[in-house]
């Protein structure tokens, strides 16, 4: 440990926590400790807070952490040792202090886990106020964060596209879906006063990670706050559609940067799918803390706020609200059913379908 230079690791992230995992680990002259800065298809680009290298990872490592439904992603540290090229082997990864995850389809019809990010401490949630502006998107980048117990702050971008009244009325719909500590920003991402306006959230040794869709703002504000242009040394920016402002994945690699005020930022592609990693129904029913508030009020404990006398969700809670969180319900458990399961399910729709199609042929021949 001697060997490490904390000064600079602390510079590209290195916090407290972190670093007490260290006298537990083997750790020798030759060991170095890195942040993954980027991942590559075939190596990790790694940072000491000096300088950049390249990194493979270990067979073993790789194989552990694919026993856990686990892999490296950007804002990891990792331990690495030289391979004699310039670059190094990584063999082993701190816990991380939060992750990130999403679902998505393994090809084979099953859902696996898809670490985004790690080890970020405040998640910008970008959304812009022109076409991109979608409540129920909002709710599920909502739910991803709490889920991972990240602090979350809404930066509503393209202010400067929008008259004074519906800027008024997006910004007051949005506060609606938010939870009472949660602050919100509405701003011209290409101003340099944005800068100033997320000062609070960008002090030295912070990590901020941005969430929201293609062509929301997030490589401009990225950009903004790093004191780079695009093309130069920045992340490339691209014209969104005016039909309906969706950008064109300028973005394509989750990349963490160093801002001007000292603070590490991960500027990620917009997903085209975000299915949470949710173990079960309790736990979404905590993200969504109005419906589990209500929910102790229903008259029935099974209700499922759907058609049941004396649901008080459905008396307290938006309906389009509520029909989000059924949606996302209904996914959850989809996740949770094995393959024979999901046969079996799809075995009684297709069942359903015929008698459908039968009793209406018989209805037409009558």
């Amino acid at each position: 440990m001697d060997s490490l230079d904390f000064e600079a690791l602390r510079s590209i992230g290195l916090t407290t926590p972190m670093r007490q995992q260290l006298p537990s680990l083997d750790l020798d002259e030759n060991t170095r400790l890195l942040r993954v800065v980027e991942v590559q298809r075939e190596h990790l680009l790694l940072h000491d807070g000096q300088a950049e290298q390249r990194g493979r990872l270990a067979t073993a490592l790789v194989d552990r952490l694919q026993q856990d439904d686990d892999a490296v992603a950007v804002g990891d540290w990792v331990l690495v040792r030289p391979d004699g090229q310039g670059g190094g082997h990584i063999t082993e990864r701190l816990a991380p202090l939060t992750q990130l995850a999403r679902r998505v389809n393994d090809g084979r019809g099953s859902p696996r886990r898809q670490v985004l990010v790690s080890n970020v401490d405040t998640a910008l949630l970008v959304m812009g106020l022109d076409h991109d502006f979608n409540l129920r998107r909002l709710e599920r980048y909502l739910a991803l964060v709490r889920l991972a117990g990240v602090d979350a702050l809404l930066v509503l971008t393209k202010a400067d596209t929008v008259d004074v009244a519906q800027l008024a009325r997006r910004t007051a719909q949005a506060r609606d879906c938010l939870p009472a500590a949660m602050s919100l920003l509405a701003l011209d991402s290409r101003d340099a006063r944005a800068a100033s306006a997320l000062q609070p959230w960008v002090g030295a040794g912070q990590t901020l990670v941005l969430l929201g869709s293609s062509g929301a703002g997030k490589s401009t504000l990225t950009n903004t706050l790093t004191g780079l242009q695009s093309g130069q040394g920045g992340q490339f920016t691209g014209a969104v559609r005016a039909d309906d402002s969706r950008g064109r994945h300028t973005t394509t690699v989750r990349t963490l940067r160093r801002t001007a005020a000292g603070a590490c930022i991960i500027d990620t592609p917009g997903l085209r799918a975000l299915r949470l990693d949710v173990g079960d129904e309790e736990q979404l029913s905590e993200v969504f803390g109005d419906v589990a508030r209500w929910a102790a009020s229903c008259r029935f404990r099974d209700c499922r706020h759907q058609d049941e006398p004396g649901c008080a969700v459905r008396e307290a809670v938006p309906p389009e609200r509520l029909r989000n969180f059924q949606k996302l319900l209904r996914e959850a458990r989809r996740d949770a059913m094995t393959v024979l399961e999901r046969r079996e399910q799809l075995a009684v729709w297709k069942a359903r379908g015929r008698e459908g199609a039968m009793r209406a042929k018989a209805k037409r021949s009558g």
